[in-house]
């Protein structure tokens, strides 16, 4: 069992007076993290499962009456997906409303489907904490920095869902079974999304511009399909953690670009996976993408669990000077470039220290990358 970061800050926030949501991909591990908290494992804890018929009927549509008769004061009521019930936001503000006393729990795996019917109903009445793939510093808090360390390239190629870590040797396997059986599961029961090959296609597009600037016409070109239906269905990508996006960053030059993005995968083993790429690194082109990739996502779950208040970017010229990376915070400018294995010193652009004299530039190699994550 490996201790998640969110594990105290979870134990902290219960019977504080609001409800806890929980939200991440499939089978991160979110059901899993609360079995594991002890308060959670008493015998006046009832688990409901949006997933299943009978739980969803027990929930859709329940007035005060109802929820005081199945929830008396004292007790822990959690939901698992509650995405999928209907009216999920007024279902879980009528639990919360009338039911005192109780610690109420709600975990989703799509954002488009749980945060925004939650977000107007449970305004004030609620903490939510998102779960990654497991982190780097959950592994190093689990063993030592050494052991994973070792274990880098592994995490490069298969990446950090728990079945992947726990079971070494069926890392494909378990992959391919986790893009065929979840990774769509809740995009595709989307009412937008009518055509599940194109958003495949999309995917597979997108796992070959890891690093690269993401271009919404070039991809419609590429799957041949409408420049709308690409923004929508990366909406929905993103939505169900399968990819996030950076902007570009730009304040002062002309020939900064200004309305492009980077996608990256909350899981280079998903990524991978999608691909069909499980190469050794030795025999890889894509090492670069790949080191990037895992950094920045490494970066995130570390500022998102730490309650992160800043803007994530990255810096491109039109003559194709670049940083990888950088973080806004309190109008302070930290800039990263990624290189896997760095042989010589690398310096940041000109151009982007004369715009910027204030920043901070660091490479983040092989070598030093623990601090960064």
């Amino acid at each position: 069992m490996i201790t998640r970061t969110l594990k105290p800050i979870i134990e902290n926030r219960l019977f504080s007076g609001k409800t806890i949501l929980l939200i991440g991909a499939r089978q991160v591990g979110k059901t899993t993290l609360l079995k594991s908290i002890e308060k959670l494992n008493t015998d006046n804890v009832l688990w409901l499962n949006g997933d299943d018929p009978n739980d969803r009927s027990l929930l859709d549509n329940i007035n005060s009456t109802r929820a005081k008769e199945l929830f008396p004061p004292g007790s822990i009521v959690i939901i698992d997906e509650a995405q999928r019930i209907e009216n999920a936001g007024l279902t879980l503000k009528n639990i919360h409303d009338n039911c005192s006393g109780i610690q109420l729990i709600a975990t989703g795996s799509s954002s488009f489907e749980l945060t925004d019917k939650i977000k107007e109903s449970m305004t004030g009445r609620k903490w939510t904490y998102k779960l990654f793939p497991i982190s780097l510093t959950e592994l190093v808090n689990n063993s030592n920095r050494l052991e994973v360390f070792r274990s880098l390239e592994t995490r490069m190629i298969y990446g950090s869902y728990p079945e992947v870590i726990n079971h070494p040797g069926d890392e494909k396997t378990i992959l391919r079974e986790l893009v065929d059986d979840y990774l769509y599961k809740d995009v595709f029961t989307f009412k937008d999304v009518r055509k599940p090959d194109v958003l495949e296609k999309l995917v597979r597009a997108l796992a070959f511009q890891v690093g690269n600037q993401v271009s919404n016409r070039e991809l419609a070109r590429l799957i041949q399909i409408d420049k709308d239906t690409i923004d929508r269905y990366l909406y929905l990508l993103q939505e169900a953690y399968i990819i996030f996006r950076h902007n570009s960053f730009s304040r002062n030059l002309r020939t900064e670009i200004k309305r492009s993005r980077k996608v990256y995968f909350y899981d280079t083993g998903i990524r991978n996976a999608v691909i069909n790429q499980f190469s050794p690194l030795s025999l890889r082109n894509d090492i670069g993408a790949l080191w990037e990739n895992l950094m920045i996502v490494e970066r995130l779950k570390k500022t998102e669990y730490n309650n992160f208040c800043g803007n994530r970017y990255f810096w491109r010229t039109t003559r194709q000077q670049e940083v990888d990376y950088i973080e806004e915070i309190d109008g302070k400018i930290f800039a990263f470039e990624f290189k896997w294995n760095q042989k010589k010193t690398v310096k940041p652009p000109a151009a982007f220290m004369n715009a910027y004299p204030e920043s901070q530039f660091q490479v983040i190699s092989n070598n030093n990358f623990f601090e960064f994550v």
